[in-house]
């Protein structure tokens, strides 16, 4: 059996999107180790699992509005 150490990983940031355990479930099947994350919770799991590969998916609000979800800095 492989362990995440010996897969690169991809850490998926959730910005609440309807599609983000079908990204999961995709990348799964494609071999990949992934894990998914609030983006609330993204530096420190970015900082734990040193991934390969980040995913950012999104949510239902803009971008552009007052207060929206952003990644960290």
């Amino acid at each position: 059996m492989t362990t995440p150490q010996d897969h690169q990983k991809v850490l998926i940031v959730d910005f609440g999107s309807q599609v983000t355990q079908l990204i999961a479930r995709r990348l799964r099947e494609a071999s990949v180790y992934c894990e998914i994350h609030p983006f609330q919770k993204a530096e420190a799991a970015l900082t734990a699992m040193n991934p390969a590969a980040i995913i950012l998916s999104g949510g239902p609000e803009s971008v552009h509005e007052e207060g929206s979800p952003r990644a960290p800095q």
